[in-house]
């Protein structure tokens, strides 16, 4: 089966797996994925089970040729960031290909893939957090359900001007520049400090993404920016900053969430769960080597016109720091990328507090999260793979 990457110019601007690899056989089959009616039946049946190091089904085969092209939509360009880089890497590797899977990587921007989910025009698509899926999910009526979240912590940080503030009380009656609006993650680690926007500071949008230009604006006093890009030209560039970071003060969050809808795992769970189960190998590579997955990525990023202009340091920098936090946040026995729905509940309850989901009570984490990775590992947290 083919595995094509579309370059950026024709794109209209709008653990390791849930385990560790060895050559262990497991037949175990998958829960079915939220809202996905017999699916367990169809996973469990044995002319459809995947075992590691055997030949992959060949009515499975056939099955996910049937599902057609999947569409992956990315959520900056192809910079290796979570959510990005190990779709990337599984391409490059065949993972896709192996297992009968035809798919379609295209550049997007977080916030944009959100309609096209919904609406069908892809299948799988790039998320900034848990929390802006299951936001999404109510403004486009959508069912989406994640299928991996990478990341067990806010990517956002709060990037203060040298000199500024010892302490977050200190930015009481200062000016933030944000782009778009303020990080839940941001606003959360303020509250608890209590300082509330339009209160005790008040924020400006910014033009672009260059904190170089940013950090020099004289009308601000801080900027907002993820531990992973912003943080690293600065650094790079020589100057002096102060972070706040969310996670120092306990305030949850997550990154590098991908997406379905639970039609689309309804429709073609083989598909489904086997897209998963090549992602993740695909993080299991990223992980194991991240510098090198990173310069692969910036190979793709360069092939395709890099739009964004994005650097090899940059990048190497990005998913060197994205993939340290992936690693320290994965609690002991839980595999990287499988969702933990107490903790994604626990992110919803501190965002809700700050009105991210409007009036009324939390929405329920479990709804919107597919349970697709049961069954990829064998009873060792071997992820599942024929061959």
């Amino acid at each position: 089966m083919r595995s094509l990457i579309v370059p950026s110019a024709l794109v209209v601007a709008l653990v390791l797996a849930g385990c560790s690899s060895d050559d262990s056989t497991s037949s175990g089959p998958a829960a079915a994925p939220t809202g996905s009616g017999d699916s367990t039946t169809v996973l469990a049946e044995p002319e459809m089970t995947v075992e590691s190091g055997a030949e992959f089904p060949a009515a499975r085969c056939t099955a996910n040729e049937e599902a057609g092209t999947i569409t992956f939509l990315t959520g900056f360009d192809y910079a290796a960031a979570a959510s990005i880089i190990e779709v990337v890497t599984a391409d490059a590797a065949g993972y896709y290909s192996d297992l009968c899977l035809d798919v379609e990587i295209r550049p997007g921007f977080s916030a944009a893939n959100y309609p096209q989910v919904a609406s069908g025009t892809a299948e799988f698509a790039s998320g900034g957090s848990f929390s802006e899926v299951v936001a999404f999910s109510a403004a486009n009526d959508a069912n989406f359900v994640a299928v991996t979240v990478d990341g067990r912590s806010a990517i956002d940080t709060l990037i203060v001007k040298s000199g500024h503030a010892a302490a977050l009380s200190d930015l009481d009656g200062s000016t933030i520049g944000v782009k778009g609006k303020l990080p839940p993650a941001i606003d959360v680690m303020l509250r608890e400090d209590g300082l509330i926007e339009g209160e005790n500071y008040d924020t400006v949008l910014l033009d672009g993404f260059d904190p170089l230009a940013h950090i020099e604006i004289p009308a601000i006093d801080a900027l907002t920016g993820w531990k992973s890009n912003e943080v690293g030209t600065l650094e790079r560039a020589g100057v002096g900053f102060q972070l706040f970071d969310p996670l120092d003060t306990g305030v949850p969050g997550s990154f590098g969430v991908i997406f379905t809808s639970a039609e689309f795992a309804a429709a073609h769970p083989t598909a489904a769960q086997d897209f998963v189960r090549a992602t993740l190998k695909g993080l299991e590579d990223a992980v194991a080597d991240p510098e090198a997955a990173a310069v692969a990525a910036v190979e793709v990023l360069d092939t395709n016109g890099n739009p964004n202009f994005l650097s090899p340091e940059g990048e190497i920098f990005r998913w060197g720091t994205e993939s340290a936090l992936i690693l320290d946040g994965t609690p002991e026995g839980m595999g990287l990328g499988v969702p933990d729905v107490d903790a994604l509940q626990t992110e919803i309850d501190a965002y809700a507090a700050v009105g991210l989901f409007g009036d009324g009570d939390p929405p329920d984490a479990a709804v919107y999260v597919s349970d697709i990775t049961t069954g990829l590992c064998d009873a060792n947290a071997a992820l599942i793979w024929p061959g």
